[in-house]
């Protein structure tokens, strides 16, 4: 019984051995190492394609985002220029007392 055992897992290990064997020898061959490229390009291709359509989607959303700022009016709209000329409210009296001190 022990020796049909060991027998049979020889087989099964012979079996497996020549079978990669074979495919190892396979993919050595011009046609082979063409279906590997093949495939490798493909991939690439797909990669290539998704990125594609991320960066695009992307730029959608961004677009989008950018369209909204435009409908509800930029922050500079909003915003109250002063004239350089004109003196800062934080300066108060301390500023005009520099300004007499300076002989403006």
């Amino acid at each position: 019984m022990r020796r049909l055992f060991w027998f049979g897992a020889g087989v099964a290990a012979g079996v497996a051995v020549a079978r990669k064997l074979n495919e190892t020898a396979r993919k050595a061959t011009p046609s082979g190492m063409a279906e590997q490229l093949g495939g490798a390009v493909r991939e690439l291709a797909g990669a290539v394609g998704s990125f594609g359509a991320e960066v695009r989607a992307g730029m959608q959303e961004r677009e989008q985002e950018l369209h909204d700022v435009v409908e509800r009016g930029s922050a500079a709209d909003t915003v109250q220029f002063r004239r350089i000329d004109a003196p800062i409210a934080d300066e108060g009296a301390a500023g005009s007392r520099r300004a007499r001190r300076a002989g403006r």
